[in-house]
């Protein structure tokens, strides 16, 4: 399903209503360029989940743990290879059926991911307006 938002608030709306389907064991995979808006969608749908501190981009730390209404858990592998994922434990943190998993930049993780994801497809339209294509593999496919 595709979702054309024209505002920060939209796209709130938008994390709003999608965080309200979201349940223990989902893993987000969340696609676009730099500055396209996936973490501020993570931001926003963490809010809406019940996390009251900043959630902020995991860029240098890789991973940051929430606690909401489920334990969330944000990714940002961009930096990370395969090889590093495994030796931090990665496959075990995304096995976790007891967690919601955000992940930005997810193609050098793929092996270590469940077959059936959400995947986000961001793109900037203009400076606040987005494009969002959600994909459930869980459904869809």
């Amino acid at each position: 399903m595709k979702y054309i938002v024209n505002s920060l608030e939209e796209t709130k709306k938008l994390a709003e209503k999608f965080a309200s389907t979201l349940k223990k064991g989902d893993v987000v995979l969340l696609n676009g360029d730099l500055g396209a808006g996936k973490t501020t969608f993570t931001q926003f749908v963490f809010k809406a989940l019940g996390v009251n501190e900043v959630v902020n981009s995991p860029t240098f730390a890789i991973l940051k743990s929430y606690s909401g209404k489920y334990v969330l858990h944000h990714f940002d592998t961009y930096r990370i290879s395969l090889e590093e994922a495994i030796e931090a434990g990665f496959d075990e943190i995304f096995s976790n059926r007891d967690a919601v998993i955000f992940v930005e930049w997810s193609d050098s993780v793929k092996a270590l991911l469940p077959d059936k994801n959400i995947v986000i497809n961001i793109k900037r339209i203009g400076d606040t307006k987005r494009e969002f294509e959600i994909i459930d593999e869980k459904i869809d496919n």
